[in-house]
């Protein structure tokens, strides 16, 4: 594309936009926000943007609504300033848990925002890791979704103990994603059986596909919120032999008693990247890796009409 390059992010993760523009050797665009007195918000663009290839980020942080709105009127804005293309990059997509009608009388909310993006204004998407593949089909503008699985691999072959090791699935709606890590790693894959019986994100490990008895076990999954799931699991797999559990994510969600639960498991450790913030979420457990060069890339990619796919 012959027309100027221009990142621009809104408030929810200011220091992975840094990052990313930085890579890209380009410096962030120009915006304000203003929160009136009443709630409402307005996003001025504080420079040209006409005919340029403008790429706007902004991940789900908590106020997450607050910040698909500004994403929303941000988008807008640019589009109403002529821009010539707008790409919405959203690390972390919000409401992506929300991918099906699971039950009667609920709303598939990431179908939902995929449609408030596009009437917004986006000319395509660039997102990473989405809860279930469905949701790259919510969207009737070009949408790419990385994957962090080659960062996550480099990480565990070069730290973790990988002779004697299985890959684990916190659920059987994981196993298939779990190939990615497993061709990359080329080790074993077992699967827990976990059920949920509500809305709290407390789920019950009940059985377990595979053999994980005197071997190292790395869980891995697409995200963590509450860290329930993966603290049972990792239970669940030392009380059937394994010598140790460490935990792979793409997206280190972390709320509520999160921080609390990891500390206090059985893990050895847990590596997530860093599409959502995690300013004040610290443990001896943790590692987070950046995601910055990989979005940089694809963003230098699309905006040059190369191909995203060699990426993943």
């Amino acid at each position: 594309m012959n027309a100027a390059i221009k990142v621009f992010a809104g408030r929810s993760h200011p220091g992975l936009a840094r990052s990313i523009c930085e890579h890209l050797d380009l410096p962030m665009g120009a915006s304000e926000v203003v929160k009136f007195a009443n709630d409402n918000l307005m996003v001025k663009i504080l420079e040209n943007v006409r005919e340029s290839d403008v790429f706007y980020i902004q991940t789900a942080t908590p106020p997450v609504d607050e910040h698909l709105m500004e994403m929303l009127i941000a988008i807008d804005a640019l589009k109403n300033a002529s821009a010539a293309r707008v790409t919405a990059v959203l690390p972390y997509m919000p409401y992506v848990r929300s991918d099906k009608k699971d039950r009667p009388r609920v709303s598939i909310a990431a179908r939902l925002v995929a449609d408030l993006l596009q009437t917004a204004g986006a000319d395509r998407v660039l997102t990473m890791d989405l809860h279930a593949p469905q949701i790259q089909g919510f969207f009737r503008v070009p949408a790419d979704q990385l994957v962090a699985a080659p960062i996550l691999c480099d990480y565990i072959s070069s730290t973790w103990e990988t002779e004697n090791t299985v890959l684990v699935a916190g659920d059987a709606g994981e196993a298939k994603e779990l190939g990615r890590f497993a061709n990359r790693l080329n080790l074993p894959m077992a699967i827990v059986d976990k059920r949920r019986y509500g809305d709290d994100d407390r789920a019950v490990a009940t059985n377990l596909i595979g053999d994980v008895d005197g071997k190292h076990a790395i869980v891995v999954d697409d995200e963590i919120a509450t860290g329930g799931t993966v603290c049972e699991a990792a239970r669940f797999l030392m009380d059937r032999g394994a010598l140790s559990v460490a935990v792979a994510a793409s997206h280190g969600v972390l709320c509520g008693p999160a921080m609390e639960q990891i500390n206090e498991s059985v893990m050895k450790e847990v590596v997530v990247t860093d599409t959502i913030p995690l300013a004040g979420k610290t443990s001896s457990k943790l590692r987070v890796l950046s995601v910055a060069p990989l979005f940089a890339k694809a963003i230098r990619r699309i905006h040059d009409g190369d191909s995203v796919s060699d990426l993943f």
